[in-house]
């Protein structure tokens, strides 16, 4: 975005020509600092207005100019300092007001600039390059970070219920890089890295031969090809493929917007469509399903592992989404599982007559059956992705008849205790007269060891259990899923609830209080 960049170049130049003290500024030198202070931006934009700078946005900027400053020492640092002093508007003495307009005018379109280039800079480029985790590299996302303690999900959740209640929660859009359920799948690699490894090193053995080298050059690079793996664990069909040649057709769509957004060995601006053509056919080799292709077979048996875990992890996301402070927002297509890579394969048609007569079949067996052991076979059968579209269909509908206290209730977690303390994440909600206890189960390869079992019942659970809120045992919950009531029992001077009585049909719980 030179253009845009070249333009507030010239306009600094001009307010620096209006004072002794800087008009000896190059235009080139002020054109640089600001190039510099971009690209070192914490934030995608800072939010001033006129007469007004917050504390944020001034630590933003001083952190930008500061390390713009360390890395360019051979630049005079009373360009920086001018840059800066002109971002948090601060006004040299006896300042006309007609020059604090165009100050002002220069932080406005900075702060119009920002926020394009580091959409460009990270989530179109470095969020295509570095591959460690690729569920991590979502819009807004920080793949540096992995993951976040309980703890503080649940400090951001009561910031959150405090200061946005009314802030949109949103786990798939139209600018998703990976559909939830992806993201999902490919998160279940954090918890077993050394099998990860071992299979990653036999998949790159396996289709070496398959690899073409071009001008000292193997295609793909090593990047590249931990990228299709990842990609491949994610966005695998659940049903068997009737029409694989739709699906290579997607990967192979997918991987070259991958190579050109990433600018590495192909871009928009110079495709390098021999490169392109190479990886294509790496694809389609490595997809061809043969008999001499031990790599598939291997695959398939690791990714149904996989995508057995990262169904449980989608069915516990979509529960906190629903029930945690905020306005669930849910992205077309997703009501079911949805494998969909980023635009334009999340875009594709969604066929909502299915999803309607679903919704219809569940509602029919709710009148004829119990509802626990509707929900049992819901996870017993759950790769047709009922049991997420009676997940939202059973939460949205208790959240519209319980607005208030999803909206203004108090948040709280709750405590978790015994062997399996660590593989739940649980709070409650209260207001004047309602409490909800919400529990969802995490870390599924640590919960269930073998890839089709459940995590329910005893066996799973042994005796963990959470602490809820003290009222003795007189009251009981209700679990809107499963029609079942679970009676708190004492413990040390606690109230507990077993996780194994929680979780006898349905691994994810909405819980209601009742007399």
């Amino acid at each position: 975005m030179s253009g845009e960049v070249n333009t507030l170049g010239h306009y600094l130049n001009l307010l620096s020509e209006k004072n002794r003290n800087t008009r000896d500024f190059t235009l080139n030198s002020l054109t640089n600092a600001i190039k510099e202070v971009i690209a070192f931006f914490p934030v995608y934009r800072t939010y001033i207005k006129p007469y007004e700078v917050a504390e944020r946005d001034r630590k933003y900027i001083e952190i930008a100019v500061s390390k713009a400053k360390r890395k360019n020492p051979a630049m005079s640092e009373s360009v920086f300092d001018f840059l800066k002093d002109v971002l948090v508007l601060k006004y040299p003495e006896n300042f006309k007001e007609t020059d604090q307009r165009e100050w002002l005018d220069f932080v406005m379109k900075f702060q119009q600039v920002t926020g394009p280039i580091m959409a460009k800079g990270i989530e179109d480029t470095t969020f295509y390059i570095y591959n460690r985790l690729i569920s991590l590299n979502e819009v807004g996302g920080s793949p540096e970070r992995f993951g976040t303690p309980l703890e503080a999900f649940h400090g951001q959740n009561i910031e959150r219920s405090k200061f946005w209640p009314h802030t949109l929660s949103a786990t798939s859009t139209h600018d998703s890089k990976r559909s939830e359920d992806v993201r999902a799948r490919i998160n279940v690699l954090s918890e077993i890295p050394h099998e990860w490894r071992e299979h990653l090193t036999r998949w790159r053995r396996l289709n070496k031969r398959h690899a073409v080298v071009i001008e000292g050059q193997t295609v793909p690079d090593s990047n590249e090809e931990y990228l299709l793996y990842q990609t491949l664990i994610g966005a695998w069909p659940i049903e068997p493929m009737t029409e694989p040649a739709i699906f290579k057709k997607r990967i192979n769509d997918y991987l070259v917007k991958a190579l050109r957004e990433a600018k590495v060995n192909s871009s928009w601006i110079n495709p390098n469509t021999n490169y392109e053509n190479i990886l294509k056919s790496f694809i389609d080799a490595i997809l061809n399903d043969t008999r001499r292709n031990k790599f598939l077979k291997d695959f398939l048996a690791f990714q149904k592992k996989i995508s057995h875990y990262g169904m449980y992890n989608s069915l516990s996301q979509t529960l906190l989404k629903i029930t945690s402070p905020g306005i669930p927002e849910f992205y077309q297509g997703t009501e079911l599982w949805d494998f969909s890579l980023v635009d334009p394969d999340n875009r594709r048609p969604v066929d909502y007559d299915v999803r309607m007569r679903m919704l219809d079949e569940l509602k029919r067996n709710e009148s004829e059956i119990a509802s626990s052991e509707l929900c049992r076979e819901l996870a017993l059968n759950k790769d047709n992705g009922k049991i997420k579209l009676y997940l939202m269909y059973k939460a949205l509908n208790y959240r519209r008849a319980n607005r208030e206290i999803f909206e203004r209730g108090e948040y709280s977690p709750l405590e978790a205790v015994g062997e399996k303390a660590v593989n739940v994440c649980s709070f409650v909600k209260k207001s004047a007269n309602s409490l909800l206890l919400i529990v969802v189960p995490r870390f599924f390869t640590r919960l269930i060891q073998q890839p089709d079992s459940l995590p329910l019942g005893k066996d799973v659970w042994k005796d963990s259990f959470i602490i809820a809120p003290y009222e003795g045992t007189r009251n009981k919950y209700r679990n809107i899923f499963t029609g079942e009531v679970v009676t708190p029992a004492s413990y040390k001077d606690s109230t507990i609830l077993y996780l194994s009585e929680i979780f006898t049909h349905f691994p994810v719980a909405l819980m209601e209080r009742i007399a």
